[in-house]
Formats: C-alpha cells, structure tokens, sequence
C-alpha cells in the first residue's frame, strides 16, 4: 500500500499542482502486489499465514488490516513524533505474538531485522513505481525524496538506520541480491490469490460481476508486480494486458491530477486525524 511524498520546501504555482504534492490515494490500487511481493520472502509469508494475532490476518479481516496498513504508511511518512511511539508500540505488542513454531515449514520471528528490511525495501519499490506510473519520470531531486521517505517506511519498527541501503544505488544492489531469496510455494501461493483479485471474504457479487470485478482486480495486480513475482504466483502477462493495464493507468492518471489535493490524498489525510483520536480515546490503534 502505497504514497507518494510531500516537498516540504515552497512551491512554485507550477509545482502545487503536480500530484505528488502530497501522499497518493491511488496508489492504494498496488497494494496487494506491495502484498504479494513482502509475503514472497518465505518467513514473511508464513508468519502472516500462521499469524495467530487473528485480528490482524487479511484473509479474515481485510477492512482493520487494510485500516491498520494505511495507518503506517501515513504515520511512518507524515506522522508527529508521538503518533509514531504510540503506533509503533502497538504493533510491536502485535508483532510479540508472530513467530515460528515447532511445526512452522519455515523459521520467522515477527522482530527479524532482515525480514522487516525486506517488508520496507518493497514498500519503497512499490512508491517508485506508483510515482512513475501517476505521476512521472524520477528525477535526481524527486529520487532523493523518495529514498528518504523509503527510509522512514522501512525503519520505523526495528531495522536500524545503519541497516537501510545508504543510497539509491545501494538499494537497486540490496533488491537484486533479495530477489535470490524470494519463494512462493503452493501453500503461501492459495493464501495469496484472493488477495490478487481483491476477493473480499463474505461478499460476493452476481456471477457475471464477481468474475468481471476480480478479473479486472487480477489485472491491475499482475500489472503492479514485476516479472520474478508474476512468475512465482504463475501468472500470466502478454502484450494484450499490458495494453489494457496501461489504458486503465492514463485514466486513473488524469483523474489524479485533476482532483484536488485533499482527493489526492484521501484516506492517508483521513487516517492521521484517525490516530489522534483513537489516542485520545483509547481505542486499540492496529
């Protein structure tokens, strides 16, 4: 699930309508590829699939978890200092509850540094990608903003500073060597398709609509993911699809960059007000 950046230096009248002026609400459409890539990495995808913290499995609570996820994204990116140390705790309780078993195919533990480094790397692959596609090319200026709100992304939790790539180049480095690493067994694979075409668990549409709603939803994922993962989820892509991934794109960009800015930036600017008042009211935050 996905943002683009704000600049926080003045604007010029030019710049203020640019969409990246502020976090991405479309890009919340890459979200289950951002999924499907972070549980591609074994320990991650078991330790969701395992997870006994039922309230915040997907598959059986998809509005909280999608809630929950959004929430990091726009507390990590644009959230105060205190909205972070509340979040933060709270999922750290969550996360002391994800980690192997003795009958786990695979070890996890929901604090390993590495696979929270892999959790962020494709949080940031997933900005640069929802940035090119809606918004533009990335140039020297925008591709150092965007690295620095990678960073946030991926050390909010336990990856230490020192641990995040140093540079963009370090990072292209570090998403190549990880690439080796990534497996989508049969197992994790059948957790993961629902969430490919956005199946909504208890809701079903009339035949014909269920089929057309998650063949396009099934479309507009495998168009997010890169090749490797299209790959592991066996799913296919041709030219014919990624004409009609890219015709769905123009539209969904020039919508984007004629909406106003709070349009743009909806749920995230939402959400942050959401925070303060489940802080202020005590109510759980994830």
């Amino acid at each position: 699930m996905l943002v683009a950046v704000q600049d926080s230096r003045a604007a010029s009248p030019a710049a203020a309508a640019k969409p990246d002026e502020g976090m991405l609400g479309l890009g919340l459409l890459a979200g289950p590829a951002n999924v499907i890539m972070q549980l591609a990495r074994p320990g991650v995808g078991y330790g969701v699939l395992e997870s006994r913290v039922d309230s915040g499995r997907v598959d059986l609570h998809p509005i909280k978890r999608a809630r929950t996820t959004f929430t990091y994204l726009a507390v990590s990116t644009s959230g105060t200092d205190a909205q972070k140390d509340a979040f933060r705790r709270a999922v750290n309780r969550a996360h002391a509850q994800v980690h192997s078993l003795e009958d786990s195919p695979v070890s996890y533990n929901a604090f390993d540094k590495d696979l929270q480094l892999w959790v962020g790397a494709c949080l940031y692959k997933g900005v640069l990608d929802v940035y090119r596609l809606f918004v533009g090319e990335v140039d020297a200026d925008t591709e150092a903003r965007l690295f620095e709100q990678g960073r946030k992304l991926g050390t909010m939790l336990q990856v230490p500073e020192d641990m995040w790539p140093a540079d963009p180049a370090a990072f292209d480095h570090y998403w190549q060597e990880s690439l080796d690493k990534v497996h989508i067994d049969d197992t994790v694979r059948d957790y993961l398709y629902p969430i490919a075409v956005s199946r909504v668990r208890g809701v079903r549409l009339p035949g014909p609509l269920q089929r057309l709603a998650e063949q396009t939803a099934l479309l507009i994922t495998t168009g997010f993911l890169p090749q490797r993962f299209r790959d592991e989820m066996q799913l296919d892509w041709n030219v014919e699809q990624q004409r009609r991934f890219d015709r769905i794109i123009r539209v969904l960009r020039a919508v984007n960059t004629c909406s106003p800015r709070v349009v743009r930036e909806f749920p995230f600017n939402v959400l942050l007000k959401d925070v303060d008042w489940r802080i202020r009211t005590g109510r759980p935050l994830v």
